[in-house]
């Protein structure tokens, strides 16, 4: 009975034993039947990919280019402003009219100058007189003076009265003729032909030496004056291209580099260049520019600054390597163009650092994809 009963605790055991492996081997398959559909559900997950969401990296040929923005100006302005103190009795032009050089554009009130160059005659004619005096006297001591009538200490101090008279003659015709000068300032006169910028004075207000009146610009020479950095001052000289777009024209302005400042700007550092623009339909004084200078030409690997991405410091491009994404690590150079005026003229960034000839680096409308995406590239016709 003994016996029995432990021949059948042993089977039990040994059932419990083998049952107790069976369920450990079938849990193990199904682990690996569910990792397996796992990465064939993730491999599943990939990104297709057009024909136009990638670049292939190559070697361009490219125009080297120094952004610029500025200011258009004109290179001929004048502020007429008042040569003398006096009221403004009127102004005979507004702004946008044009105006010839030496044209009467205005008048300040004369009467006080009229009244200065009055007094100013009266003591010339004064002093004309006294002179005239002082000769005659000096003629008749000359005379006596070989007569014996008079000595000579007397002659010399008659020569002496004679030139003083005629210093203060001339004195007094200069003083007629800066009296006349002012008289003539209170005409209001236009230095130089172009169109009225501003009016910054008007009749009845009284304006002091140097009060500005009107501006007056010369619209058929304009230039645009914009700050460089050294480093791109480099490869910027006298004579090279420029392109500039300006708000509200449709076509693009062209000008040259004319002239280069010397020296930096103390708070800046910036070095200015002085870009004489072209004739153009629309061009006015005070509109506001930015283009670009066209420098040197090299070929290089450039790629549009808008497929470099930044994170925490560092500049990368989403590339396509086995299949999958890969964020590389870019060093970018200065702006350019294309030479081939055939391709679009878009600006690019040089690609000093990071990627080779033949990467297929992804456009920025595919969006930032996580690293290790796998991803399916389309077939291009023609190609299996």
């Amino acid at each position: 009975m003994k016996r029995t009963t432990r021949w059948i605790l042993l089977g039990s055991l040994s059932l419990l034993l083998v049952g107790g492996i069976t369920r450990a081997i079938l849990h193990k398959k199904a682990i690996q039947t569910e990792l397996a559909q796992s990465s064939a559900s993730v491999a599943s997950r990939y990104v297709a990919l057009q024909e136009g969401d990638w670049i292939t990296v190559q070697p361009m040929a490219l125009i080297g280019t120094v952004p610029v923005t500025g200011t258009v100006k004109a290179v001929t302005t004048a502020m007429v402003k008042a040569k003398v103190s006096a009221e403004l009795l009127r102004l005979t032009v507004r702004e946008g009219d044009t105006v010839t050089k030496g044209q009467l554009i205005g008048e300040l009130d004369p009467q006080e100058y009229q009244a200065r160059l009055k007094q100013a005659q009266e003591q010339a004619a004064s002093a004309k007189a006294l002179y005239q005096i002082a000769q005659q006297a000096l003629d008749n001591n000359k005379a006596l003076v070989q007569q014996g009538f008079i000595s000579k200490v007397a002659l010399d101090n008659s020569i002496s009265n004679a030139a003083s008279s005629f210093a203060n003659q001339q004195a007094a015709e200069a003083a007629v003729e800066l009296a006349r000068k002012s008289l003539q300032d209170t005409h209001l006169l236009a230095p130089i032909s172009g169109q009225v910028s501003q009016r910054l004075t008007q009749p009845g207000e009284r304006v002091s030496i140097d009060g500005r009146i009107v501006e007056i610009v010369d619209l058929s020479k304009l230039e645009l004056e914009a700050g460089v950095s050294p480093q791109d001052l480099v490869t910027v000289r006298i004579g090279h291209p420029v392109v500039l777009h300006i708000e509200g024209l449709d076509k693009p302005v062209t000008g040259h580099i004319a002239r280069i400042n010397p020296t930096a700007a103390a708070a800046t550092r910036a070095i200015s260049v002085y870009v004489a623009l072209d004739t153009q339909a629309g061009l006015r004084h005070g509109l506001f520019a930015q283009g670009a200078i066209h420098t040197d030409q090299l070929t290089a690997l450039a790629l549009p600054r808008s497929v470099i991405l930044s994170e925490g410091g560092r500049q990368f491009v989403q590339v396509v390597r086995d299949d999958k994404v890969v964020r590389q690590t870019v060093e970018a150079g200065r702006s350019a163009l294309a030479a081939d005026p055939n391709t679009q003229r878009d600006a690019v960034v040089i690609i000093l650092r990071g990627l080779k000839a033949g990467d297929r680096v992804l456009k920025d409308n595919v969006g930032l994809l996580a690293e290790g995406t796998p991803v399916q590239l389309a077939r291009q016709p023609g190609k299996r």
